[in-house]
């Protein structure tokens, strides 16, 4: 997991390019087409390969290679041009040939190409010809558009680069606000929870905030039933009743049955009829409704139904963020506690077991907190009605609600243990919570671990889960994502060694540049060993303390 920023996003776009330059042996304009169109999954382009062929390939993704295309062709072979656009006779070096054999003047293709760029189609501009589906030679573009429209030039250079992000599933912005200009890519689940270098914690999937154990779909319901008005229609069918007259909900203060809305309409309480104000109390005047109508009842007592469950988990939702958000700045009270116990005179000096067990409590807190949402729908009719019979939603509920029981449970218990004031107690007192504030660490891991196991396998494991993945449980917290490391020689002079030719009449071929240092007898296959090397070793020594093992084992490790 990486974050890519505008500096790196040109070397993150030159790996995969790369690779597909060198396994097809292709210039630059042709392997980006390619990754355009693939949206820039090298092992999808590469199966395709193998399963139909580089014909199949090329085709599809509108890459015409002509080999005999030298870079001093790229001009229209006669001295003068017919151009099929404008119908006009120009000089050949007035028009420009693409890799497909089509030449029109250049005034047609710059025409073509500004209109392209303006209305976003940058990524893939298409040739002029009638049902020509090659892809114009991105060089070429910009040479002929940075002529009349340099700033047009530029914002072209930025669509291509940017594609990198915008047509790459593995790559997203990250949804900051304001936006901190970094981008993050991910190696191989798109489902999961990420840290952005600017700190902020969301999911890759849906770009929300982080909202595991539920699903996107599960999270987007729920936010949405919390900030819409669907309670309060709830609360309004269950509480009042609609005026026959003016239809406006009215709600009974009285113990008669017989209301009067502000319109001045007498009506009953009872069946919601219009009626006259002559009545007693035990009947309403030329008015009976003691027949009974099942269809109202059953809706009424539904929506109140519906309401208590939504108010029962929504409570419990609600409670577990705030407390969320309090124990958040309970934080720099423990750390205050923490450098006063540390200039005391004592034997004890290591105190990181206290900030382990806040931040066991903080992804604990999380996890129970979204767990109410997750348990709304998972049990709920909206989502999963015609999947269950009643008989195994309420096997599963019983499950998963005893599992959340026992988490919740120890939750409070290392809040209250985590809330004591140790700055002022005994070495042997410190040492007493210090083993709580262990255990109940590993318990309430344990205990997530296991909510989740029983989510994947026992819950969701039997139902349609295309639409219902989950991000899994990370015990060391949301994995932080690094800054993209880059192989290659300085930066700035790399990208200008890389920095594509404007020359038509060099057959607008991008070329790669990669000027060995002198006297240096490395090859660029050495280079390519360093680079996966120093990859590999990153990989095997980065990793997080496991916040869960004693201060002393975390410092010997």
């Amino acid at each position: 997991m990486q974050v890519i920023t505008k500096e790196s996003l040109f070397d993150a776009q030159r790996e995969d390019l790369r690779r597909v330059m060198e396994l097809l042996s292709l210039r630059e304009h042709h392997a980006r087409t390619l990754l355009i169109y693939y949206r820039w999954d090298v092992e999808k382009l590469l199966s395709v390969l193998v399963e139909k062929g580089k014909a199949y390939l090329y085709s599809n993704a509108g890459v015409m290679v002509d080999d005999n295309l030298s870079s001093n062709i790229r001009r229209c072979s006669s001295s003068s041009v017919s151009c099929e656009i404008c119908m006009e006779d120009v000089p050949a070096d007035n028009a420009t040939r693409m890799d497909c054999g089509h030449c029109f003047c250049n005034d047609c293709w710059t025409g073509h190409f500004i209109v392209k760029i303006n209305e976003g189609q940058s990524r893939r501009i298409r040739c002029m010809a009638h049902k020509c589906h090659a892809i114009c030679d991105e060089a070429v573009v910009r040479n002929l558009v940075s002529k009349r429209h340099p700033d047009l030039a530029e914002k072209f250079e930025r669509f291509l680069l940017e594609s990198y992000i915008e047509d790459n599933k593995m790559v997203k912005w990250c949804p900051s606000a304001p936006h901190c200009g970094n981008a993050i890519r991910v190696e191989e689940d798109e489902v999961c929870e990420v840290q952005c270098s600017c700190g902020l914690q969301f999911c890759f999937s849906c770009l929300s905030s982080t909202h595991s154990p539920c699903s996107c779909l599960m999270w987007e319901l729920w936010i949405k039933k919390c900030r819409d008005e669907s309670e309060t229609v709830n609360w309004i069918t269950v509480h009042t009743k609609p005026c026959p007259k003016c239809h406006k909900p009215v709600e009974k203060n009285g113990g008669c049955n017989l209301v009067a809305c502000v319109c001045g309409q007498a009506f009953c309480w009872l069946c919601g009829g219009a009626t006259g104000r002559d009545h007693t109390w035990s009947s309403i005047a030329g008015h009976s409704c003691g027949r009974y109508k099942e269809d109202a009842e059953k809706k009424t007592e539904r929506a109140k139904r519906d309401l208590y469950r939504y108010m029962h988990y929504h409570n419990r939702y609600k409670a577990h963020t705030d407390s969320f958000k309090l124990e958040n700045n309970l934080e720099e009270t423990i750390k205050g506690r923490v450098t006063i116990s540390e200039q005391r005179e004592s034997a004890l000096r290591d105190f990181s077991w206290v900030i382990n067990g806040l931040n066991r409590l903080f992804r604990s807190r999380r996890v129970l907190s979204y767990s109410y949402p997750f348990a709304f729908y998972m049990f709920g009719d909206e989502l999963f009605d015609e999947e269950m019979t009643k008989e195994e939603r309420e096997i599963k509920q019983n499950l998963f609600e005893d599992q959340q029981q026992q988490l919740e449970a120890n939750v409070e218990k290392l809040s209250k243990v985590l809330e004591e004031p140790f700055d002022q107690y005994s070495d042997d007192k410190i040492m007493e919570m210090r083993m709580q504030v262990i255990n109940l660490s590993v318990v309430t891991d344990n205990l997530c671990n296991k909510m989740y196991e029983c989510i994947e396998n026992d819950l969701l494991g039997s139902l349609q889960r295309g639409t219902h993945n989950i991000a899994p449980y990370k015990s060391k917290g949301i994995e932080k994502a690094s800054e993209l490391s880059t192989c290659w020689s300085n930066k700035a002079s790399d990208a200008s060694n890389y920095l594509p030719s404007d020359d038509i009449s060099s057959g607008g071929t991008t070329i790669l540049k990669r000027d060995r240092p002198s006297g240096s007898g490395s090859s660029s296959n050495d280079n390519i060993n360093e680079c996966s090397l120093s990859k590999r070793t990153r990989k095997e020594v980065s990793g997080f303390f496991d916040l869960n093992m004693p201060a002393e084992v975390i410092d010997r490790n």
